[in-house]
This record gives C-alpha cells, sequence and structure tokens, in this order.
C-alpha cells in the first residue's frame, strides 16, 4: 500500500453546471465540434466554477499567484454539432497538495455524456517559481466553502 497517495486521498469536492451553445466556429469540416475545442469548454467551466464559488482568476492573481495547467485529459463519447445546446459539470477535487484539480462531464441536451476530462493546475508566483505549500488564501477560501 502505498501512503503517500492515501495521504492525498480525498473525497471532498465542489461542483457547477454550466449551460453553452455550439458555436459555428468550434466546428470543423465534417460538421462536429474539434477535439481541441474541448480544452476550451473545460476552461469555460473552470472560470464559471471561480466565479460561482469565489475562487476566479482574478481571485487568484489579487493573492500573488499564478496557476498554470500541467496536465489535461479529454476522453471524448459522443460529438457536439453546431447549434447543440450543451452543459459542462466542473468538479474541484480538494487534495493536501498546493495544486487545484478539477473534473469535467460534458453532457448534450439529451444528457448524454459526451467528453470527460481532468486539469491539475499548480500554484507559482509571478515570476513562474512553483509553491510548494498551499498559498493560505487557498486554505482560507476552503474552510469557507467547507472543504476543510
Amino acid at each position: 500500500m502505498n501512503r503517500r497517495k492515501e495521504r492525498f486521498k480525498t473525497d471532498q469536492t465542489l461542483q457547477h453546471t454550466e449551460h453553452f451553445k455550439v458555436k459555428f466556429n468550434e466546428t470543423d469540416a465534417l460538421g462536429i465540434v474539434w477535439h481541441g475545442n474541448y480544452i476550451g469548454y473545460f476552461e469555460d467551466g473552470r472560470e464559471a466554477f471561480g466565479r460561482h464559488f469565489g475562487i476566479s482568476y482574478q481571485d487568484i492573481q489579487k493573492n500573488g499567484c499564478a496557476t498554470p495547467i500541467v496536465s489535461v485529459v479529454s476522453e471524448h463519447r459522443k460529438p457536439l454539432r453546431y447549434a447543440d445546446d450543451a452543459y459542462i459539470v466542473t468538479t474541484y477535487v480538494d487534495c493536501a497538495a498546493a495544486k487545484m484539480i478539477f473534473h469535467f462531464e460534458i453532457f448534450n441536451d439529451r444528457d448524454e455524456l459526451v467528453c470527460t476530462g481532468k486539469t491539475i493546475q499548480v500554484f507559482t508566483d509571478f515570476d513562474g517559481n512553483l509553491l510548494l505549500t498551499i498559498p493560505p488564501f487557498l486554505e482560507t477560501w476552503k474552510k469557507k466553502v467547507g472543504l476543510s
């Protein structure tokens, strides 16, 4: 048993759902959403989550941090097409490390799972130096939303 991994295990999450309509410029010659645009949907989901829960990129920057993405996973199950109504469920996964983990599920208007994904963001200062401990503002935010 790997005790280190067990230490970072958590069941605590926060979720936000954001609806969107597929734009023409997001589709390819086949009339379906180009696979790379799903990363943009993940970003939209993270931004909506941040605004909803009070941890937007502006909030993070005001506290002297940046959160570059170090990992993206995207798995596609069904296509979305131009003008489709869809929604993304963004889930923040709490962990004891100085990073932010988000899981994503994108559904079409028939509630069929279209795409799943995951991103991991780390904390840096504005010079790009990696922060190895959780920034105090994040600890405060976790308490405010009931994660600590």
